[in-house]
């Protein structure tokens, strides 16, 4: 798991170098993939950085920008790589630093280890089963996770800046009878994950469209940390290589949080 995991940090950062040279030239050719999300110089530079790296450990790859792979196949799969080379590609086009690099390792439809790089906020954080879950901040040592303590009274929930759905309004206003106060951050890409492992937000309610890809190494993190992502109907663990790579709405929550 040690060295799987330095492997992961070693091609998420250097994705991000990839991507900081993309973000630093001002460069804005944009293509428009099937689904119309954007796709950039970025995407694909990353893309191909963290495949280098990853090929080497034998376990399939399954990333953004090489998802076309049968069911058929994948289904086989018991340990592989889940990838998002750049999460985030509107943040980064409003150019507000809100962008990261996904790295995970599923095992069995699980997460067991979760890479998360913000190269233009220089804040990495990772996990793994049975290590913890930490962040480390440019040249810093690794600290390990929850950072933040509850507040009496006050639930903290974040949200995403591009994609706040009527169903997230409304379980915002269902806790405004839970607690005396609910405090709402807006934050873009996997970071909200990792603000929950931090414990800078409590929860964070997602009732709008995402991919594993999207998921998959946050909640590694979450995880790591002592917190839950869950479906929103079920309360079960998040799980991965579906048929149907779309995720279900889901609920993300810190330890000792109970919905």
């Amino acid at each position: 798991m040690e060295e799987l995991l330095n492997l992961a940090l070693k091609a998420s950062l250097d994705a991000g170098k990839e991507i900081l040279d993309v973000y630093g030239s001002g460069s804005t050719e944009v293509w428009e993939k099937q689904d119309r999300s954007p796709l950039t110089e970025a995407d694909l530079r990353s893309h191909r950085v963290i495949m280098n790296y990853l090929r080497e450990t034998g376990y399939p790859i399954l990333s953004e920008e090489g998802k076309d792979i049968p069911y058929e196949e994948r289904r086989q799969w018991s340990r592989f790589w889940l990838v998002d080379p750049l999460d985030g590609t509107k943040e980064f086009l409003k150019r507000n630093g809100e962008f990261t690099v996904n790295v995970a390792l599923i095992e069995n439809g699980k997460p067991i280890l979760g890479v998360v790089h913000a190269p233009a906020l220089g804040v990495t954080y990772f996990a793994g089963v049975g290590k913890g879950a930490f962040k480390v901040e440019s040249e810093g040592s690794p600290k390990r996770l929850p950072l933040f303590s509850p507040v009496e009274g006050v639930v903290r929930v974040v949200a995403s800046r591009s994609h706040l759905s009527e169903e997230t309004e409304r379980f915002v206003e269902s806790l405004k009878g839970k607690f005396e106060r609910v405090e709402f951050v807006a934050v873009g890409s996997s970071l909200k994950l990792c603000m929950v492992a931090e414990g800078k937000a409590d929860i964070y309610p997602r009732f709008a469209p995402t991919m594993e890809w999207d998921t998959a190494a946050g909640q590694a993190i979450v995880e790591g940390a002592g917190g839950r992502v869950v479906n929103a109907q079920t309360g079960k663990p998040l799980l991965y290589n579906k048929e149907n790579l779309l995720n279900p709405y889901f609920i993300a929550y810190r330890g000792g949080y109970e919905l």
